[in-house]
């Protein structure tokens, strides 16, 4: 025998609608991943909880990015110059992380000839 049908609206008691939220969000990536696997189909899905906190799956054999512009693309709302912004944030990335890891005294004076 199946389950009985739910109301569909919010649930109120926030435990209880962090546990769905969390069960349903599991469900919802698993379906994903095995549309994903059984049909071949390039997938990406973001998640955003009413806390903030963001969930995504993308399949395989792609990046966000990459669906994203697809996605755009197709709408029409694709725009060049997005290809070039998203270079920048990665090249951006890169030099923040490098300069992370490099150290400088600043306690020390520089001299120069």
């Amino acid at each position: 025998m199946g389950r009985g049908k739910i109301t569909i609206k919010k649930i109120e008691d926030k435990t209880v609608r962090q546990i769905t939220f969390s069960k349903r969000r599991a469900g919802l990536l698993k379906k994903t991943h095995e549309l994903s696997v059984l049909c071949d189909a390039q997938i990406g899905l973001i998640i955003f909880s009413n806390t903030g906190k963001m969930f995504e799956y993308c399949s395989n054999s792609s990046r966000m990015e990459q669906i994203v512009e697809r996605y755009q693309k197709a709408k029409g709302t694709f725009k060049h110059d997005n290809k070039l912004k998203i270079h920048h944030i990665d090249e951006l990335k890169r030099i923040r992380d490098e300069n992370s890891s490099s150290s400088i005294d600043l306690t020390t004076p520089l001299h120069h000839s």
